[in-house]
């Protein structure tokens, strides 16, 4: 932490610089869809016939076995059967999760964060949208779903970020990116820069 902090002043003393950042488990603690559900749990016993497939999901992604397309079935059955039950109480019940785990942003991205960062991040846009406003973050790229069937109009995981961060941001160039994943390696290509974060330890290794 002490050399990333050395970067740190080391960038602002260099001038303006393009930051690039994942979000879940990089600025986030934890993986907000996995979260989510648990607030979920918490609250309403009918989604758990949907945990098992959930869990299998989320230990699938962790070791890296996800093509996008593989991905996008796999959501299907939560999106499609469980989501869009419950889109009308969505915005509230959003709400009511960030006021739940706000706190988990790590403290270490406020000693980075400058206001043109991008967050280019798998997690759906009605999840994430009230978060960015909270941070006051403009710049954000997220997957996105049909609310009215819970199908993914976008997906941002994979070589797909890089798809959707070159037809966002055309002309932006990549400084410094930071992220937790492998998963991530197609946006570490385009970077001059990456920065892997693991809990609070933070390490360049390009």
């Amino acid at each position: 932490m002490i050399e990333f902090k050395k970067r740190i002043i080391y960038l602002k003393e260099a001038g303006a610089v393009m930051n690039v950042f994942d979000f879940d488990n990089t600025i986030y603690d934890g993986e907000t869809l996995v979260d989510f559900i648990v607030y979920y749990i918490k609250t309403d016993p009918k989604i758990w016939r949907y945990v098992p497939k959930l869990l299998y999901i989320y230990f699938k992604d962790t070791l890296h076995l996800f093509t996008v397309d593989e991905a996008i079935k796999a959501y299907a059955g939560f999106l499609e059967g469980y989501y869009v039950k419950k889109i009308a109480t969505a915005e509230e019940d959003v709400k009511k999760f960030w006021d739940i785990n706000q706190k988990k942003i790590k403290p270490w991205y406020d000693e980075v964060r400058q206001d043109d960062d991008i967050i280019v991040s798998g997690t759906t846009d009605f999840i994430l949208e009230e978060i960015m406003k909270r941070m006051g973050i403009k710049n954000y790229i997220s997957s996105s779903i049909d609310k009215t069937t819970g199908k993914f109009k976008r997906l941002c995981f994979l070589e797909n970020k890089v798809k959707f961060f070159r037809e966002y941001y055309p002309d932006a160039h990549i400084d410094n990116f930071y992220t937790d994943s492998m998963n991530d390696k197609p946006m570490m290509d385009i970077s001059d820069h990456v920065f892997f974060v693991t809990g609070d330890k933070i390490e360049q290794i390009k």
